[in-house]
C-alpha cells in the first residue's frame, strides 16, 4: 500500500496509507472530518539497498587475475563430425 499525502484547510498536512483502488475516494481529515485535498509528491524510492551497495562496492575495483607461470597452455580440442561437414556447401557428399 502506498503512502499518500493530504492537506486539510483547517488542520494542515497529514499522511495516510491507502490502497491504490481507494485513491479516487475522498479522504476525510482525521481531526475535523472535512474532505482533504491530495498533495502530489515524488515517490520514495530507496536506492540504498544492501544488494545494490554490495554490487557497487564489488564492481568499483577490478579483480586481480594472475596467470601461473608454470602452467602450459592446454592443447586445442578439435571437434570432428562423422561424415564431414554436411551443413557446408563445399563439403556435402552429393552435389546438386
Amino acid at each position: 500500500m502506498p503512502l499518500y499525502d493530504y492537506t486539510c484547510s483547517d488542520c494542515g498536512d497529514f499522511e495516510v496509507w491507502r490502497k491504490m483502488a481507494e485513491v479516487s475516494n475522498p479522504m476525510p481529515c482525521p481531526k475535523c472530518d472535512t474532505v482533504a485535498k491530495r498533495i502530489f509528491t515524488a515517490p520514495n524510492i530507496s536506492l540504498n539497498s544492501a544488494s545494490l551497495t554490495s554490487r557497487i562496492k564489488g564492481s568499483s575495483e577490478p579483480r586481480l587475475v594472475q596467470r601461473r607461470q608454470d602452467a602450459a597452455p592446454s592443447p586445442r580440442k578439435n571437434q570432428t563430425v562423422p561424415g564431414g561437414r554436411p551443413w557446408m556447401l563445399g563439403h556435402a557428399q552429393e552435389r546438386l
